[in-house]
């Protein structure tokens, strides 16, 4: 076992030795010096873990022992220990980055526990972590055995994310495999959930089923409003519950957050179905039928989402609701700057839809881009990837302005991704589409088994293209790959991040509203 090294600088000294022979006894290696030039020069020729520094020194303070400390060695964990409980001296040396502040008399065991603190403190947070996950392990496995709702699946997704997270943060990662077992699992049942409920979920209105996209303005979005405040909707593509996750600490700095919850993209999970359903409140079929001049199907070049201010304007009509409301979609850097400049205008509607396209175009550069690769290579650096794009994006500046607002603020998304592997080979001619997780087309061949077949389009209120149209959808980690060039297709594709299929990162999505604190 590793032996820490301490440092302990105080000017009695002498009346500390039980307690350093306690820490000794412990299997800490204590070097005692009496003034903080003698601290400051072991600091300079010697190594050490922590350092204990009274405040009340003669001579060079412990303040300002500290600050020198942290010039040569900026790293170092520092102890304060002092008699004085004044705000002043608190706040000066929480300023300086100490590692604890403890109130004198200390006595031993409050000694141990600062030190283990800090240098057995992310040992002992992964043996327990481990631990934790092991049991919880079990509880998991014996939900697969139950008949589970939407809800429940709903909570398991959650679940498995707060322990990826977790294990992710830990020095331990020997539960990993495990867990990414777990969750393979998981989706496969999950799949099977789908496939045997989504149908009744569209067509019967007794059957249990979760809040849909194209009931989430209706049931989510419009009654946060009911308080009278200006609503910020922003909706962020491709925002998975993880990603949320990691997200959330930026937003608690500034924000209360009034919901945490869940709703379930529909199919496909894919941008131009699922976000068109969100803003016109209407399945794809039905906004085929009603609005011919707004929906743009698979066979068309034309972008799939230009209308969405159009589809959100003739929701708002049939609801009778007469809002004041403004839509923006952004794409590039200037126009979040822009935005963010101009968030005051904003401040006399009652909704602001915000649309932003990030998240969704990292997921492409990852597939385009090798360097984007390099940098996201696992799904935890693409996670880190996504917090560090938000911690300097307009974005994040928007939320902060509106954080000094009375508003509403909401954050959601359209569907999420899942990182595929496993290539599940399809045949279909050049009118199919080109999305790697669902096709939609005539003449489709493939295996059937694990993959969700509809040859029946308007059982799912799906448009299509003519009487033969059918649509396949990708389970769990697979994507749909041509026979021809197979091998540079796999090779290109696999480990990418795809949406459009059944899993719970693309389906369960997540819906947080907040208020400023």
């Amino acid at each position: 076992m590793q032996r820490y090294k301490i440092l302990w600088a105080d000017d009695e000294i002498e009346f500390l030795k039980p307690h350093i022979l306690f820490l000794e006894k412990k299997g800490y290696d204590v070097t005692a010096v009496n003034s903080g030039a003698d601290a400051l020069e072991e600091a300079g020729n010697e190594h050490f873990d922590v350092v204990f520094l009274d405040e009340m020194m003669p001579g060079m303070t412990g303040l300002e022992t500290l600050h020198q400390i942290k010039n040569i060695r900026p790293n170092l964990p520092v102890v304060m220990i002092t008699k004085s409980e004044e705000e002043d001296v608190m706040e000066q040396a929480i300023g300086s980055k100490i590692a604890d502040y403890l109130i004198k008399p200390v006595n031993p065991n409050q000694i141990l526990m600062a030190v283990k603190k800090i240098t057995d403190n992310k040992r002992l947070v992964s043996e327990k972590t481990n631990q934790n996950y092991q049991q919880e392990f079990r509880n998991i496995s014996m939900a697969f055995m139950d008949d589970m709702n939407h809800e429940e699946w709903a909570e398991i997704y959650k679940k498995l994310t707060y322990w990826e997270l977790e294990i992710e943060s830990s020095d331990d990662s020997s539960m990993s495999e495990v867990l990414e077992m777990q969750k393979s699992d998981a989706n496969n049942k999950f799949a099977r959930f789908v496939i045997d409920n989504y149908e009744d979920w569209l067509n019967d209105p007794e059957s249990d089923r979760p809040v849909l996209a194209h009931n989430l303005m209706k049931q989510k979005v419009f009654p946060v409003m009911e308080n009278g405040k200006p609503t910020f909707m922003l909706l962020i593509d491709n925002l998975r519950w993880d990603q949320w996750s990691i997200l959330e600490p930026l937003f608690s700095q500034y924000f209360k957050i009034d919901q945490r919850e869940t709703f379930y993209s529909i199919l496909p999970t894919t941008t131009a179905y699922a976000r068109n359903a969100i803003f016109s409140g209407l399945m794809p079929l039905e906004m085929s039928k009603r609005y011919p001049h707004l929906w743009v199907g698979d066979e068309s070049d034309e972008g799939k989402n230009n209308h969405e201010h159009e589809f959100l304007e003739e929701q708002l009509k049939r609801m009778r609701l007469d809002y004041k409301w403004s839509y923006h979609k952004i794409k590039q850097l200037n126009q979040g700057k822009q935005l963010a400049e101009s968030i005051h205008n904003l401040m006399n509607n009652d909704l602001n839809v915000i649309v932003y396209n990030f998240v969704d175009l990292l997921s492409h550069a990852r597939t385009e881009m090798e360097v984007i690769r390099e940098l996201a290579p696992n799904e935890s650096a693409y996670r880190s990837l996504t917090r560090s794009w938000f911690e300097h994006s307009p974005l994040f500046d928007i939320v902060q302005r509106l954080a000094n607002k009375d508003v509403n603020v909401v954050v959601t998304t359209d569907h999420g991704t899942m990182r595929v592997k496993r290539p599940y080979k399809i045949i279909g001619d050049r009118n199919t589409n080109t999305n790697l997780r669902y096709k939609a087309g005539k003449n489709l061949s493939f295996n059937e088994g694990d993959v969700l077949v509809s040859r029946n389009p308007e059982d799912l209120h799906l448009p299509k293209q003519n009487v033969s149209t059918a649509y396949v959808f990708a389970v769990e980690d697979s994507f749909f790959a041509y026979p021809n060039n197979y091998n540079y297709y796999v090779k290109y594709y696999k480990d990418t991040f795809q949406h459009g299929g059944i899993s719970m990162e693309e389906m369960i999505c997540p819906f947080v509203s907040m208020v400023p604190k």
